[in-house]
């Protein structure tokens, strides 16, 4: 292993002591904070479009969400890529090429979220048309989205540099810069949808300016205060690369599974009506605004899958893994209660009628239970990704998007119409999370049993170790 670079600040590998546990109720608090604060707009931002009282205003933006939950997850993917590569070189005690597999990782964000964005922005109408979006509520969608989709190499930047602070044991600064972002998108939204009239509009413009704002706040802990930056260098790039994109790519194509599933559902509810998108798309804004810890845990717990992994210590991956789905299970039952109670509260809040009322209903009723199925494959997901084993993780959310997905959707239409569809999405979950579980003890298990050399354990077992190393920066 190349020794610490000279110039690297000191980093300590924190996560490879002490309780996991409570490295795990740190790390998703902190991060839980600033996730809620964003996905609590996200909700205001419905309940602001809703006083505007045009239905097809709500519809469009379940049908848009749908699109940009696509784009969100492509910068997740290559956050978790960042995360991994950062975290694995921490806890190994490499910070020169810990900091070298952040400015790649920026690199490698940027020229592909940019060609993604370009591409989707081109084809937006089509895209809502694929959805099931018609007339004023297409019309509305589209505004909405040529907006914000422009964004997107903004906000992979923004979550790949708050994986770089996690991956070094940072929570609190992502946590500040979503705290800013929620912030002023709240501030924005009202003075640019009412002050200015703006309507839709005006949301998507509130939606840039936050994550401008996050991008700067975490740059500025990045930059300023780690100092956790190398000069680019082409060269450099040429070699790493691939090892990026074996990160990458997988946890790309495991992100965007889930907005795929997302879409069929959205395809196969369409022909039901605007009331029953808008409850829909209050249902996809209800689902982080109340599980958002969970989504907080599944980033919270890569640094410490990874550092630990980097310093070869399997039995606190193991306990890791543990905790986290201990932590899920006792979460999901005691939100899953609140919603129950505060179900008519919401329904009323939001002006849902008819079938769209009776959507959110049998989601607070019944189906938010089965959220804690998604939230063991988070955990999951998480442990392969940093683990080496990137496209474990990719199989799985293909597997639920799919088959837990299309057949349970389509008999749950068969059998009871839009509530059916909706049961349907939600029990096929349960069948890979389960699954899941098993897989997930087996890989920790026989990565415990074949102890990695002295050097540290490779990424991929068919690639060289350690290539962002010091030595080559």
């Amino acid at each position: 292993m190349s020794a610490k670079s000279a110039d690297a600040p000191g980093v300590n590998a924190r996560f490879v002591t002490g309780s996991t546990m409570g490295h795990i109720v740190a790390m998703t608090s902190a991060g839980a904070t600033g996730l809620m604060a964003l996905f609590l707009v996200d909700l205001v931002d419905m309940y602001f479009i809703s006083l505007l009282g045009v239905s097809a205003l709500a519809a469009a933006i379940g049908y848009a969400g749908t699109i940009l939950f696509f784009t969100t997850s492509i910068s997740i993917g290559v956050a978790i890529a960042t995360g991994a590569l950062v975290s694995q070189r921490v806890g190994a005690g490499d910070e020169g090429g810990a900091r070298a597999a952040a400015v790649d990782s920026w690199m490698f964000g940027l020229v592909v979220t940019s060609i993604l964005a370009a591409i989707i922005w081109i084809y937006i109408p089509e895209l809502l048309g694929l959805l099931g979006a018609k007339g004023a509520t297409a019309t509305h969608g589209a505004g909405y989205l040529r907006i914000i989709i422009p964004s997107m190499p903004i906000l992979a930047l923004a979550m790949s540099s708050g994986a770089v602070l996690r991956g070094v044991g940072d929570a609190r600064l992502p946590m500040y810069s979503t705290l800013a972002g929620g912030l002023v998108n709240a501030v924005l939204d009202p003075i640019l949808i009412f002050g200015f009239e703006l309507g839709i509009d005006g949301a998507a413009w509130a939606s840039v300016a936050a994550r401008l704002v996050v991008a700067g706040v975490v740059l500025y802990g990045v930059i300023s205060k780690h100092h956790f930056v190398t000069r680019p260098s082409l060269s450099r790039m040429r070699v790493q690369t691939p090892l990026i994109a074996a990160i990458a790519l997988p946890a790309i194509l495991t992100n965007i599974a889930t907005p795929i599933g997302n879409a069929y559902v959205t395809w196969s509810l369409a022909p039901y009506g605007d009331s029953v998108m808008a409850g829909w798309a209050v249902v996809g804004r209800l689902i982080p605004v109340a599980f958002g810890v969970i989504f907080a845990l599944s980033g919270a717990i890569g640094p410490i899958y990874g550092q630990n992994f980097g310093a070869g210590k399997f039995d606190r991956v193991r306990r890791a893994y543990t905790d986290g789905l201990v932590f899920t299970t006792i979460f999901v039952i005691a939100v899953s209660g609140v919603l129950y109670g505060v179900q008519d509260f919401i329904i009323a809040s939001f002006s849902l009628t008819g079938e769209g009322a009776a959507l959110t209903a049998i989601f607070c009723t019944w189906l938010a239970l089965t959220f804690g199925f998604a939230g063991v494959l988070y955990v999951t997901n998480a442990a392969f990704n940093n683990l080496g084993r990137p496209k474990l993780a990719t199989a799985f959310n293909w597997g639920r998007a799919t088959l837990g997905t299309i057949p349970f959707v389509y008999a749950g239409a068969y059998v009871a119409g839009a509530p059916g569809i909706l049961a349907g999405y939600f029990i096929g979950g349960v069948v890979f999370g389960v699954a899941s579980i098993w897989v997930g003890y087996r890989v920790i298990d026989q990565l415990g049993r074949a102890p990695p050399p002295a050097d540290g354990p490779p990424l991929n077992p068919r690639r060289p170790l350690w290539p962002f190393s010091s030595r080559r920066i």
